[in-house]
C-alpha cells in the first residue's frame, strides 16, 4: 500500500507512514515532521534550560527521563551520604536544585495532554492524586496543536 500523502510504499498493516507520519487508517495528515524521541541527556538539558518555563509542552519521554534523573541522582547522593556519614546536605541541595524544574516539566507535561499545570496540586492528595498524575503522565499527548502550543513531537514544515 502506498501513502496517500507522500506516495511512500508502506508495510501492510502499518498504522502510520514512516516518512510523513500520515495516519493510514484515517488518512489524516501529520502537521509536521516527526522528531526523534528526546534522549536522557537532552531531557536533563531541557529541564535545566527551561528552569522557570511553565509554558509550552513536554513529551512523555522528556518527562520520564527527567523523573529517572531525579530518582537516580537522589538515590546516588543518599548512598554517598550514608557511606561517608555526611548528613543529608547533598541530597537536600539536589532536591532544592531540581524542585522548580521538576514542577515546570510536570506542568509542561500536563499541557501536552491539554490540562492546566495547576493539576500538579493533586500531588498533595497523596494516593489518589499521585495515581491520577501518573496515569496522565503515561497518556500520549495531543497530536495537534492545543491551547498550550504546538505538538512538541513535530516540527512545522519550512
Amino acid at each position: 500500500m502506498n501513502c496517500p500523502t507522500c506516495g511512500n510504499e508502506t508495510e501492510s498493516g502499518a498504522q502510520f507512514c514512516g516518512i510523513c507520519g500520515t495516519d493510514l487508517a484515517s488518512g489524516k495528515i501529520a502537521v509536521g515532521s516527526e522528531q526523534p524521541m528526546v534522549s536522557f541527556g537532552e531531557s536533563i538539558g531541557r529541564g535545566f534550560s527551561n528552569y522557570f518555563n511553565f509554558s509550552g509542552r513536554a513529551t512523555r519521554a522528556e518527562n520520564w527521563w527527567w523523573v529517572l534523573f531525579t530518582i537516580v541522582g537522589l538515590l546516588a547522593l543518599t548512598i554517598v551520604e550514608t557511606v561517608s556519614g555526611i548528613p543529608n546536605v547533598l541530597s537536600g541541595i539536589f532536591r532544592l536544585a531540581t524542585l522548580i524544574p521538576s514542577l515546570a516539566v510536570g506542568a509542561r507535561r500536563l499541557h501536552d495532554i491539554n490540562k492546566s499545570g495547576w493539576w500538579l496540586l493533586l500531588m498533595f492528595a497523596i494516593l489518589i492524586g499521585w495515581i491520577i498524575l501518573i496515569v496522565w503522565a503515561i497518556k500520549q499527548g495531543d497530536r495537534e496543536p492545543n491551547k498550550y502550543g504546538p505538538d512538541p513531537r513535530t516540527t512545522p514544515h519550512s
